[in-house]
């Protein structure tokens, strides 16, 4: 089973993953594939670079992402166009990974917080929503990150829509609450889409 795990900015979808893999589920997370597919040298970072310039890196040769981040939060256009060398090259890295994996793990978790933008939503049997309010999410997001009242908005504006998410979804948890209330939801959830493996 594949199961597509998803959710705003800051809105606990690592965490959750993290508890996924603790149940002994393969969890492939789409944001460490698009650090490792912009790695220096590779070609995705080339391309970035021959779009925006070689001021996108850093001295060492290897992506400027706070640079990139205030680059495409700032302009749409921008965004597409990294979105556009990006997404095809995440979606066949994910795709690969799941069938060298599919045979041996009976539940595979693709943590993606673009899951329904990219389309990785057909991959999915199951899809798990992570949701929380606008205004913990924007907490949230000025302690984990330090970004300033309007690039917390452009980051949150950036990203569909966290009811439509949740209209598409098959389970939503709300992680408004503490780690351990997470915890036992992914638990519950776990339990669940097991239940017919029993």
């Amino acid at each position: 089973m594949i199961v597509g795990l998803t959710g705003g900015i800051a809105s606990g979808k690592s965490e959750s993953a993290k508890y996924f893999e603790e149940l002994g589920t393969f969890c492939i997370d789409a944001d460490s594939v698009a650090k490792e597919l912009t790695c220096k040298d590779k070609p995705a970072l080339q391309e970035i670079a021959k779009v925006f310039g070689d001021d996108i890196l850093s001295v060492e040769g290897t992506l400027n992402r706070k640079k990139l981040a205030d680059i495409i939060f700032s302009d749409v256009n921008s965004k597409l166009k990294v979105e556009e060398i990006l997404h095809s090259r995440i979606i066949s890295r994910i795709n690969e990974t799941i069938s060298k994996e599919i045979s041996e793990k009976e539940v595979i978790v693709v943590n993606a917080p673009l899951l329904f933008e990219t389309g990785l939503d057909k991959v999915c049997d199951k899809i798990v929503t992570i949701k929380i309010s606008y205004d913990i999410q924007v907490k949230r997001l000025a302690l984990r990150d330090g970004l300033n009242d309007d690039e917390i908005k452009k980051r949150i504006a950036s990203q569909m829509p966290m009811e439509e998410k949740v209209k598409l979804s098959d389970f939503v948890v709300d992680n408004s609450g503490s780690k351990k209330d997470l915890k036992r939801k992914i638990e519950n959830i776990y339990g669940l889409l097991t239940s017919n493996f029993k």
